[in-house]
């Protein structure tokens, strides 16, 4: 697709980096905390259909100690016995909102409110916008993931259909390490 796609890739604007790993080190840990926001964040990505955020999304949430099961079933949580009323508006509203058009409506804002404070509330869409930006920024130039997340994401994800995609990349683009 391009000689060299790491030259365009996120990273060698260092500038950018850095103030988007800040906004990242503020939004992540915030009310109602990291687990969820990891979910919402995996969630838009699988809405907005980035295959390289899935797999950091869900491999992040693997490394941070969440049961494979419930990743895994971020796939179909309306229906998971593994998600409660108060996850399920979250994730609802980052599906909504990550989809193109935006579907929020007055539903998912009622749903959300019964469960979240309005701090917590400008968390999530936070981590929605957050994720939006990272899912255009990295579908559009095909970012190539590292080893280490495809890996897992092809033992852990591979068995509900997904696959690297376009992020695969050519040998020497490949890099091992996970950012988690």
């Amino acid at each position: 697709m391009y000689e060299n796609r790491q030259q365009w890739d996120l990273a060698a604007w260092p500038e950018m980096y850095t103030k988007f790993k800040e906004l990242g080190a503020i939004i992540f840990p915030a009310p109602p905390g990291f687990e969820t926001n990891m979910m919402v964040f995996t969630v838009a990505s699988l809405t907005a259909g980035c295959r390289h955020c899935q797999a950091h999304g869900a491999y992040g949430l693997d490394k941070m100690g969440t049961n494979i099961d419930k990743i895994q079933a971020l796939w179909t949580f309306e229906t998971s016995e593994l998600f409660d009323d108060r996850e399920r508006a979250a994730l609802r509203f980052a599906m909504a909102a990550a989809s193109v058009p935006n579907s929020v409506g007055a539903d998912n804002h009622s749903d959300l409110r019964q469960h979240y404070t309005d701090e917590e509330a400008r968390t999530l869409i936070g981590v929605i916008s957050l994720a939006g930006f990272l899912n255009r920024y990295n579908d559009t130039l095909a970012t190539v993931t590292d080893e280490e997340s495809v890996s897992w994401a092809a033992t852990n994800l591979g068995p509900l259909g997904w696959d690297i995609g376009k992020h695969v990349g050519s040998t020497e683009e490949q890099r091992p390490q996970s950012p988690w």
